[in-house]
């Protein structure tokens, strides 16, 4: 499966899978998609075609009903959820949050071939608590126990970076590449 970065709303149509990384803070982000056009072409793509996405770090976070980060800003709504600040998780730990952690996994399909207790690696100051438990796909722990990844419908999401993540990221990388994003 080839890639390709995206420069144009219109380039998704012909992508089989869309990733939506990120990296910044939520208002910046979300207001950039909403300029370019990509927020009606990412609805028609995930929403009505149902192509795989997959969101990473920021990205996860975009996919919220409001993000809490800087004030109040509305997401993109495609998984209920809000995105709160990690120090509501502890006072004690220095925040960004940024490093390696252990993610125990809730959803078979994402961490397929992933050896239970792999380490992923973590840089963020803001984490994605969902309305829906069901659509914890993986947790990890900051204080307390927190939601690091998220899979609904066609839809998965990591608040750490597969990319940065050595062999577990690229185990998950090539399951979501053959995910064909059926919820089954």
């Amino acid at each position: 499966m080839d890639a390709q970065i995206c420069q144009d709303p219109q380039q998704l149509y012909q992508a089989s899978h869309v990733v939506l990384p990120g990296v910044g803070a939520f208002e910046v982000a979300i207001n950039n998609l909403k300029k370019g056009g990509w927020v009606e072409a990412l609805n028609d793509n995930v929403l009505v075609q149902k192509k795989p996405l997959l969101g990473i770090c920021l990205g996860l976070q975009l996919l919220a009903n409001k993000s809490y980060e800087n004030g109040v800003f509305e997401g993109l709504g495609y998984v209920p959820g809000e995105v709160r600040p990690l120090r509501e998780l502890s006072f004690d730990l220095p925040v960004p949050n940024v490093g390696w952690a252990e993610v125990s996994f809730l959803n078979q399909r994402m961490f397929s071939q992933i050896q239970a207790g792999s380490c992923f690696y973590f840089v963020h100051s803001f984490y994605f608590k969902p309305t829906n438990p069901d659509n914890i796909a993986g947790t990890s722990f900051f204080g307390e126990k927190f939601c690091c990844s998220i899979v609904k419908d066609n839809i998965w999401a990591t608040q750490f970076h597969p990319e940065k993540s050595q062999k577990a990221g690229l185990a998950l990388f090539k399951n979501f590449a053959m995910w064909n994003g059926s919820s089954t």
